[in-house]
């Protein structure tokens, strides 16, 4: 909790709230439900980051389109809900090794800035995000995965205690967010609402514990 930390500490506050972790935002569209077998086609990534005042913010958000990996499984209902064309010439994907390459970089560049130890993902549903991010890792044999190989942080989960409601739009619009439905499954669409879900909550369990 905020109110125990130690004010004089010369750490960057990221580093003394999250027990070291640094919180990121997190979205992945996908061609199916299997990390191991269907294709990661975007993701995106919002840091986080505390403002002059001590609340939780959204920083820079970096994304890409992805390249279906060789042999990757496209489900045509997938990709029917998502409305991506995997090989649309304008998408300008990259393979996954560069994609992941291009989203990791200010990551751990944020990580060492805030004195953090390692990052930890967040997301709605974090268990399918990271799936498939740690299943693209072992394919391209990245060595310097940032995240958390298994803890994460949940919006549905924290949702479901703060407003009762665990679908992504409806806990947008509970905490007073507008939600438009029609860019909605986009990678970047979807991480920014659910870092501003996130930061929100976070916030107000803040202004709580200091009441």
């Amino acid at each position: 909790m905020l109110c125990a930390m130690n004010p004089n500490s010369s750490k960057p506050v990221m580093a003394r709230r999250f027990r070291g972790y640094l919180p990121i935002v997190v979205d992945v569209e996908t061609a199916g439900f299997d990390a191991a077998k269907d294709a990661l086609l975007e993701i995106a990534a919002v840091i986080l980051r505390f403002n002059e005042s001590g609340r939780l913010e959204l920083g820079s958000t970096v994304s890409c389109h992805v390249e279906p990996f060789p042999d990757a499984n496209l489900d045509p209902e997938s990709l029917a809900f998502t409305g991506i064309d995997p090989y649309h010439p304008l998408r300008l994907a990259r393979p996954e090794s560069d994609a992941l390459a291009h989203v990791f970089k200010p990551i751990r560049q944020a990580v060492r800035e805030q004195n953090c130890t390692r990052a930890i993902l967040v997301g709605h549903n974090p268990f399918f995000d990271l799936g498939f991010i740690n299943a693209a890792v072992e394919r391209t044999g990245i060595k310097r995965n940032p995240f958390h190989p298994f803890s994460t942080f949940d919006t549905a989960t924290l949702g479901g205690l703060m407003y009762g409601q665990t679908v992504l739009a409806r806990v947008a619009q509970a905490t007073g967010m507008d939600w438009d439905n029609d860019s909605a499954h986009s990678a970047v669409y979807d991480a920014e609402r659910t870092a501003e879900v996130f930061c929100h909550i976070v916030n107000r369990w803040s202004d709580m514990s200091q009441q």
